[in-house]
């Protein structure tokens, strides 16, 4: 951006640019959208990330995000209205909002915040794993491994499955009703319905 004089404007892009999906480009153009909109809007679009950022927790049973101590999810499970004994085990909590999109699966979740990758530093202690162990001590019967179908996302599933096969729980697969190396957040909902339902033991 050497050609923009304006150092604020400079800044201000590059801050977009650290988000993912997000190259200079893009950055650019929502650098200057931001300094055509109203100085209100502007404070509003601020003050409202500073806010999620600072009460948004994760849940204290699935690690999904929540403003409480357990999200909406799991206080259902608390009182019955879903299947605490089905685990389904994904990636990120944007994989949580797929599946619920999709409808049809009636148990509970636990995201990981991340996946397995020796080559990025990546290995079981930064992700949610001893999390999910401990909830496994309770009355589980099965634990559907959502991880996306990728290097790093087999890898994992395939790590957790070797940790909890011992324990006499049923560990299984989504189908591949999904293209290898898709993400659930792009899947459409009959995919991941059909690959729900379609799931596999490993």
């Amino acid at each position: 951006m050497a050609e923009y004089t304006s150092l604020p404007l400079i800044l201000a892009a590059e801050q977009f640019a650290k988000l993912p999906g997000i190259g200079m480009k893009t950055a650019q153009k929502l650098a200057y959208h931001v300094l055509t909109m109203p100085p209100a809007e502007v404070e509003m679009f601020a003050e409202t990330l500073i806010t999620a950022r600072q009460t948004v927790r994760y849940c204290r049973v699935c690690q999904n995000f929540t403003e409480s101590e357990s999200c909406l999810i799991c206080a259902s499970s608390a009182e019955g209205k879903r299947q605490s004994e089905l685990i389904c085990v994904v990636e990120a909590p944007k994989d949580v909002s797929a599946i619920e999109r999709a409808g049809g699966f009636e148990g509970v979740y636990h995201v990981l915040h991340g996946l397995m990758s020796p080559m990025d530093g990546i290995g079981p202690e930064q992700i949610r794993i001893k999390e999910l162990m401990t909830r496994l001590s309770g009355d589980v019967a099965e634990v559907i491994m959502a991880t996306n179908p990728t290097i790093e996302g087999e890898a994992t599933a395939s790590y957790i499955s070797r940790l909890i096969k011992p324990m006499g729980i049923k560990v299984s697969r989504l189908a591949y009703g999904l293209p290898v190396g898709a993400s659930l957040e792009f899947a459409d909902d009959v995919t991941l319905v059909r690959a729900m339902e379609n799931r596999n033991e490993i």
